[in-house]
């Protein structure tokens, strides 16, 4: 093909016999070859003013300046100029007029190679954004947001341990949405974080909040929302409101007293900590577990709870419920004028209004949250899809996991992104395709946790007829071309022997998009066998009709005999997705990324 130079070398497999197998140190692709040769004008050397151009017009960086570009070719030389030793200083020495001599006849100039090897770090030429470009001065209701379930658990369900490590891992991670489950301990006089009525092990609600505090900005600025499923009494309540405004001091962000008008942006509330729960006199309905498929909240006209209850509350906070007394006036009365209330705390609160579904998805009055299971979204959207985009323009709806999903499992995330829900909650435990759609969603806007929807998503249409629907086909829009080049790193990444005992591995690239239902394709590379660095040159084409709602999955396999073997993935949102080529990191099962381990790639879009 002329894109690789092949060498020989000894592969070892078990402890008895050597085979030579080939080893492929790649070479440019013979595309990146023909527009070197055309931004170049022909030469064997590229200019700053070359370069500029081929960054313009090839790979769509229209920020690009004539300044960026001379950085660009100096950060190339710098690269392969060598490590600083005295016997190069001598050398540099005795060069030093040659050099100014040659400096001033001719601009610094980089070849071929020099290109080819600048284009494979992804550091420099990744396939999206690294700063945070969207507008984020909008209601919180118009974007996105990066969102956990039952954060506090380490595993499973139904038995694992509760601890404050995975919310420091998930807000690491740049998650922007915290979920605590609050209850009283066993003696009513504390607050523990517990996944009720199961057998997980509880944290203390103290170590959870002081955690958030210390890392809720380590991946982003902007705000970090905790959404609570309150099961306390009236005086724990109040305690909690003491607890979390002695703990965030003024990061939390309350609102000034009467209703909201929008909610605030994410600009606004940089650097703060929001509260979203049910109001107090809400909190104590009867609970159900939010998946009984046998009391189905669509059936029944009544939303489902705010999560899964695994049981129903104590005997203590149901009788503290039904005493009557004001919630805001019990809490001023407990714990004195100096104690914060605690409704006065909640900026989005879970609210749900009486009636027809219909009339629950009504997006005016006052603003507010809903709280779905994801079977509830599914039997929502049979009827009520385009309701529920209305609702999502203003209010915010939040879709967690169905409480079967104990090992942790997750849900296809872009049911509830195509429908508008901003929050679509997930357990951050395990790994999985699922889980990797949410990790590469959120790489979008500089991976800040907060992406804004797209317009369809936010137009108000007077006519029912050009209503967005995502049930609905449109017509193509734009037709993403991926041209798979080549793949290296994994020698680096990966022991001689992990992939076989006896040979090099034998990679494939599976690329697919997901989005409204007529944008998901599937496509894969051929097998190249018994070779750690892999050059496929193959072109696929996939045609969107919503190209701002879809993203574009892409995973690397080793063919086996029996189960492929995992050799990376990553996903890319198709809305910020660069031109050109690229080169494309990959991340492990969990979502961390190899040190090493990459692919070269090109992407075009035709309308």
């Amino acid at each position: 093909m002329g894109n690789s130079m092949v060498t020989y070398t000894k592969y070892k497999s078990f402890l008895f016999f050597i085979k030579k197998y080939k080893e492929t140190h790649h070479v440019p692709p013979q595309h990146l070859k023909d527009a070197f040769s055309e931004f170049a004008g022909g030469a064997s050397h590229m200019s700053a003013e070359h370069l500029h151009r081929f960054m313009v017009e090839h790979q769509g960086e229209l920020g690009c300046t004539l300044s960026d570009s001379e950085k660009i070719i100096e950060k190339i030389l710098q690269m392969k100029r060598p490590a600083p030793s005295p016997e190069n200083d001598k050398v540099k020495e005795s060069l030093e007029s040659v050099e100014v001599v040659d400096h001033q006849q001719r601009k610094q100039e980089i070849t071929l190679d020099d290109m080819f090897h600048f284009l494979l770090l992804d550091e420099f030429n990744g396939p999206l954004k690294d700063e945070v470009h969207h507008d984020m001065s909008a209601p919180l209701s118009h974007y996105f947001i990066y969102t956990g379930h039952n954060s506090y658990l380490t595993g499973n369900q139904i038995s694992s341990d509760c601890s404050e490590e995975p919310i420091i891992n998930a807000l690491k991670r740049g998650v922007r949405v915290i979920e605590l489950d609050l209850w009283p301990t066993a003696n009513k006089d504390d607050i523990k974080v517990d996944h009720g009525w199961t057998l997980t092990n509880p944290v203390s609600a103290i170590k959870c909040l002081e955690s958030i505090k210390e890392y809720a900005f380590y991946a982003s600025e902007y705000p970090v929302i905790i959404t609570i499923e309150d099961h306390l009494t009236n005086d724990l309540r109040a305690k909690f409101a003491e607890m979390v405004t002695q703990i965030f001091g003024e990061v939390l962000f309350h609102p000034e007293p009467g209703c909201l008008k929008e909610f605030p942006s994410p600009e606004s509330l940089k650097n703060r900590i929001v509260i979203s729960t049910k109001p107090p006199k809400e909190s104590f309905e009867a609970n159900r577990i939010k998946d009984n498929e046998n009391n189905s909240p669509l059936q029944n006209g009544s939303d489902s709870s705010e999560e899964e209850t695994w049981g129903k509350d104590s005997p203590d906070s149901m009788q503290n419920e039904s005493d009557g007394v004001n919630e805001s006036d019990k809490i001023s009365c407990e714990c004195g004028n100096k104690s914060p209330d605690y409704k006065s705390l909640i900026t989005i609160q879970n609210r749900k209004l009486k009636g027809s579904l219909k009339d629950k998805l009504n997006p005016d009055g006052e603003l507010r949250r809903l709280s779905w299971s994801e079977k509830t979204l599914l039997k929502a959207l049979e009827s009520h899809g385009t309701d529920i985009v209305r609702f999502t323009q203003k209010n915010i709806l939040r879709v967690y996991p169905s409480a079967m999903r104990v090992k942790s499992t997750n849900f296809k995330p872009h049911i509830g992104w195509i429908y508008g829900a901003q929050m679509v909650a997930f357990n951050m435990q395990g790994h999985g395709k699922q889980l990797w759609l949410m990790q590469g969603m959120f790489r979008a806007n500089g991976g800040c946790g907060y992406v804004k929807k797209p317009q369809i998503l936010m137009q108000k249409n007077q006519c029912d007829n050009n209503e967005y629907d995502p049930k609905v086909k449109m017509p193509v829009k734009k037709t993403l071309k991926v041209k798979v080049y080549l793949g290296n790193g994994w020698n680096l990444d990966f022991s001689p022997t992990h992939f076989d005992k006896c040979s090099p591995p034998d990679f494939f690239v599976k690329i697919c998009t997901v989005g409204v239902g007529g944008d998901f394709w599937k496509k894969k590379t051929k097998v190249i066998m018994d070779n750690w660095f892999p050059v496929w040159e193959e072109e696929f084409e996939f045609p969107l009709t919503v190209p701002e709602l879809a993203l574009l999955r892409i995973q690397v396999k080793d063919k086996d005999q029996g189960k492929d073997d995992f050799a990376g993935q990553t996903c890319l949102p198709l809305s910020e997705l660069k031109t050109g080529f690229r080169s494309v990191p990959l991340y492990n099962r969990k979502g961390d990324k190899f040190p090493n381990a990459k692919l070269f790639m090109r992407f075009q879009f035709q309308s």
